[in-house]
């Protein structure tokens, strides 16, 4: 196995990855709260997770990843700093359409799992629902409780941050606590002990019915935010594993009260050994929200008759750890660069007869090979490895060598690039465009939208054909 570095927020350096049971690595990754759609600053947090994934797999590894839906139990007030205040988004989001948070929650997830195949997105072995978890979560507060870490109060059982410090542990090592203290003075709660302090499990309001609360040795509630990563990852990873991923926001409070709540439990540290974490998505240089309108879904994406896949290639622009700027003239260009490299590997995959390689060919083609690895171990370093797809591109080695390079790049880049049977040279451009607009189409799940655009194409003179690894386009 090939040697990879990653940034590890535990140690805000960059460092060799060294797992803990090699080649197993054991991954988590914090998915999304299903009360909405997720922006498209959200899938670039999946799409971090799923190039770690396909690198991993790449070198040699064998990962074994787990994602979480959390249905239950985020509350609004993480946006000031403080996950224990305002509304239970779920319970807010059936209030505001007439629903139960039950039925908010299926509808979500679906649309969720449908809008991830259309990313060509690694599905993990489990998608982990904080619900179906209640009895793990409660037994592990249990265990935080009596190690003497948490206490009652009149809304619930709370961490207890001083006892946790009391007893030589580090508190917020992933980032600092300012956010934190700041948003418990937004309205404080005076029965903490101390403003870190954070919620495990929360108690019904009284006199009022929730859709989803649950018994537990304290009284009727529900799991705190924090709660459900832990349980979930350790059983499922073990109590302590290898690489947590999530974007940059939750390195204020949430990853920070994941360590502690699961290190005050076990008394093992490092609960996770690195943390990777992704930048923000900036849209037209300003910051993405709904208050600003800017909070762009793949449906909006997909209105523009852009390929989810076009987004992916957008991602790849920048680093991970970098804040990239999202305009609509950018991932216009992605789909023209994507467009272009369907066409150009389609015409090298046509290609006949493999020649024997010439000692100079071959050297480039291992030359391109070592480039990419080294880009991609390098902290998934994707912009230079889009590169060095693009440097094969216009290599001088022979047209089918091209192909297995792109297409064993592609294991990593996951644009389905082998997918694409439309020749170049034999199919006019207007008929690419309208096979590439139906392929889209159907990825939506618009399968009347898609059966119009097959009926313009044979208009055209040409007609298609569904493969298990395409489409095929020929004359009538």
């Amino acid at each position: 196995m090939a040697d990879l570095y990653l940034t590890n927020s535990l140690t805000g350096k960059k460092e060799k990855f060294e797992a803990i049971n090699p080649p197993d690595v054991g991954i988590y990754t914090c998915g999304p709260t299903v009360y909405d759609y997720p922006t498209i600053g959200n899938w670039r947090t999946y799409t971090l997770s799923d190039v770690l994934l396909r690198v991993l797999k790449y070198l040699g590894y064998k990962p074994i990843f787990y994602m979480n839906l959390t249905d239950v139990g985020h509350f609004t007030g993480d946006n000031l700093g403080d996950a224990d205040i305002g509304e239970d988004r779920m319970e807010k989001a059936a209030k505001k359409q007439g629903k139960s948070a039950w039925d908010i929650a299926e509808f979500y997830i679906k649309d969720f799992l449908e809008s991830y195949e259309k990313l060509n997105l690694t599905r993990p072995e489990k998608f982990t629902r904080a619900t179906e978890y209640i009895k793990e979560q409660i037994e592990l507060v249990e265990k935080i409780h009596s190690k003497g870490y948490a206490y009652k109060i009149d809304d619930g059982i709370y961490f207890d941050v001083q006892a946790y410090e009391t007893a030589g542990n580090v508190y917020g090592e992933l980032s600092t606590l300012q956010k934190i203290k700041e948003g418990a003075r937004v309205e404080p709660n005076l029965q903490k002990k101390n403003p870190r302090d954070f919620a495990l499990w929360k108690f019904s309001p009284t006199g009022v019915k929730r859709h989803m609360e649950w018994d537990s040795p304290w009284g009727v509630g529900f799991p705190g935010w924090h709660i459900e990563c832990s349980a979930m990852s350790m059983k499922y990873l073990g109590e302590q594993f290898d690489i947590h991923a999530g974007g940059e926001d939750l390195k204020s409070t949430h990853h920070p009260n994941e360590v502690a709540q699961s290190e005050a439990a076990t008394g093992k540290h490092p609960f996770v050994r690195y943390w990777v974490h992704g930048a923000f998505l900036t849209v037209d240089g300003k910051r993405m929200g709904k208050s600003e309108g800017n909070a762009y879904t793949l449906y909006d994406v997909e209105a523009k008759n852009i390929d989810p896949l076009a987004l992916r290639y957008f991602y790849f622009s920048g680093h991970y750890k970098q804040q990239i700027n999202f305009t609509w003239d950018a991932l216009a260009a992605a789909q023209t660069s994507l467009n272009k490299l369907q066409g150009i590997v389609t015409d090298y995959r046509d290609s006949r007869g493999r020649t024997t390689l010439s000692v100079d060919k071959l050297a480039k083609v291992n030359f391109y090979r070592e480039k990419f690895e080294k880009a991609i171990a390098d902290d998934l370093n994707m912009p230079q490895a889009l590169s060095v797809f693009w440097e094969v591109v216009k290599a001088n080695i022979p047209d089918y060598d091209k192909y297995d390079l792109i297409e064993s790049f592609d294991q990593v880049l996951g644009l389905q690039l082998s997918k694409f049977t439309i020749s170049n040279s034999q199919i006019p451009k207007e008929v690419q465009e309208l096979v590439k607009q139906r392929e889209n189409s159907r990825r939506g799940r618009r399968y009347k939208e898609a059966d119009e655009i097959r009926r313009k194409i044979y208009d055209l003179g040409f007609k298609i054909e569904d493969l298990a690894r395409g489409v095929k386009v020929k004359k009538k």
